[in-house]
Formats: structure tokens, sequence, C-alpha cells
């Protein structure tokens, strides 16, 4: 049997293609024609020898093979980039201070630091894992070079939105929650110590559906917040990155809508040096990813 081998070009179209949702987005940013991304697919599929994806809705989305071919390919494509970056950036030296939330710290944090380490040795980076308010200040002091920040009502001169994240009611596994909810029994909540963006999103939606609720529990760190919504001590609110495998996301009439939440990256410099843009290069890209993969596990 023959081996095959993949063509990087290929692999990157269909890759771009399930990470913006679309292949006509794909051919755009890629500079290419639908009909060619359409044609390079064919190719994809022949060499498999199945198929790779299937209709949803509108859109396509992998089939169990093409889920395995994404994993894959972004693989060879981290490769394939990092040893680009290297050979570009051989020469790459400094110092860069990086401030992240603490939703992103056990995977994202993990991932860039990683791809980033491996490409340039050279550069020392400095991370810090705050919540928002603090890694504002740190910014806008000088003290960071680099923010993730969730929106709020602060902005800094030199930040770009990157997406938004849905809000979600998050409870234990055998979460059990009452028809309605009085002055005697309010619903207990769990959130950070004020100021707390998801803490206000959380009251303020209570507040206009007229259920009352009860802090059950104040902590500042998020380990702290999944341990008591583990313990059955109450719900919370986030998004769905970084949770625990042993929570879930509530879906439940009993609870008002929440809004999206905003993910900016604030930088110190309008035009910072080459090492600063390229760990915003491999930011953006890691997002990306954890985007895909949250995705597919809710579909």
């Amino acid at each position: 049997m023959s081996k095959i081998t993949f063509d990087l070009d290929v692999i990157r179209s269909f890759v771009t293609g399930i990470e913006l949702g679309s292949f006509a987005k794909a051919a755009d940013r890629l500079g290419r024609s639908t009909s060619a991304v359409s044609a390079q697919l064919k190719k994809l599929e022949e060499q498999v020898g199945s198929p790779i994806l299937r209709k949803s809705g509108r859109g396509m989305v992998p089939t169990a093979a093409g889920e395995t071919l994404l994993a894959y390919g972004r693989r060879l494509l981290e490769l394939n980039d990092e040893a680009a970056a290297a050979v570009r950036g051989v020469d790459l030296e400094g110092w860069i201070r990086l401030g992240i939330p603490e939703d992103f710290g056990e995977r994202i944090l993990t991932d860039v630091l990683g791809r980033f380490a491996r490409a340039h040795p050279r550069v020392r980076i400095e991370a810090r894992i705050a919540r928002n308010a603090t890694l504002l200040e740190l910014i806008t002091s000088g003290q960071l070079d680099l923010a993730l920040t969730w929106d709020g009502n602060i902005s800094t001169p030199h930040s770009e939105h990157l997406r938004n994240f849905a809000l979600h009611w998050i409870g234990a596994a055998d979460t059990q929650l009452q028809a309605s909810y009085t002055t005697d029994d309010p619903l207990p909540l769990i959130a950070f110590e004020s100021p707390c963006l998801m803490r206000s999103y959380a009251t303020s939606a209570l507040d206009r559906a007229n259920i009352p609720w009860r802090l059950s529990f104040n902590c500042p760190s998020l380990s702290g917040i999944w341990a008591a919504v583990a313990a059955g001590l109450g719900v919370t609110v986030r998004t769905a990155v970084g949770l625990p495998q042993h929570l879930r996301i509530i879906h439940s009439p009993t609870l008002p809508a929440l809004p999206m939440l905003g993910l900016s990256l604030h930088r110190l410099e309008t035009e910072p040096d080459m090492a600063v843009q390229r760990l915003r290069e491999i930011i953006l890209e890691t997002l990306m990813e954890e985007n895909v993969g949250l995705q597919l596990r809710a579909a």
C-alpha cells in the first residue's frame, strides 16, 4: 500500500475553512478562488478514501475522519509554521511581559508558551495570570507588553477585539434546579469578589427576570469557584473556556438568558517589536483552535 503524502497547502485550506466556519471565507483568507478550494477538498477526500465533511444546516462540519484529519492537520501546520518562524526569527531576542485571565491559564497559556519557546528560545516571557481589572491596570501603567482581557467598560489606546464568547450558567453534574425561587429560598450564586464582569451579568440577568438570589460563595480565584460549584454550593456564570469535565453547562428555562462576552488583546505600544508581534500571532492562532474545539464539543 502506497504512503499518502499530504499537501500542506491543501491541509491549510481544510483547517482554515473549519476554523472560520466557511470555505468561502477560507478561500478569501488564503487568496484563492472558492472553486480552487473545492478542488483541494475533493483531492483531500480522495487521498483519505472517505468523506471528511458533512452537511449541518447551511454549513459543513467534519465527519469522524474529518475530525481526525483536523487534529493532525493542525499539528502539521503548527510544526511547519514554527519551522518557518524559527528560520525567519532565528536572531530574535528580548523579554516580553504577558498578562492573561485565569480562564486561559491552564490550556491556552501552556500552548502559547510552548509554541513560542520552541520557535524563539532566546526570547524570555514573563507571564502574569490575574483578574481583568489588574491586567488592565498593568497594561495601562506600562507593566505589560500584551494583555488578554474580557471586554468591560475600560478600554486602552492599543487594543483589538478578538471574538465573542457565550456566557453560560454552570453547575455540578447533578445540579437540580427549582421551578421557581422565593425570597425565603433564593438561587444560590457563586461568583468572584466584586468587581467582576460575569458576576454583574449574572445578577443583572436574575434581577431583570425577578429571580431572587443570594451569594452562596465569594472567592478571588477561579479554582475556588470551580471547587464550590463541584461541591454543590450553587451555580455560577462563566464561558465554556477551561470548563472542568466534572461540571456542566445548565440549559434550563428556569434561568434567564445571558449575553455574549467579548475578548480583547491589548498592546503597550502602537507598533511593538518583532518578538511581541510574533507572540501576538501565536495567541491568535491558539485562540482560533480553541474556538474550534469548543464548537466541536457543543455539536
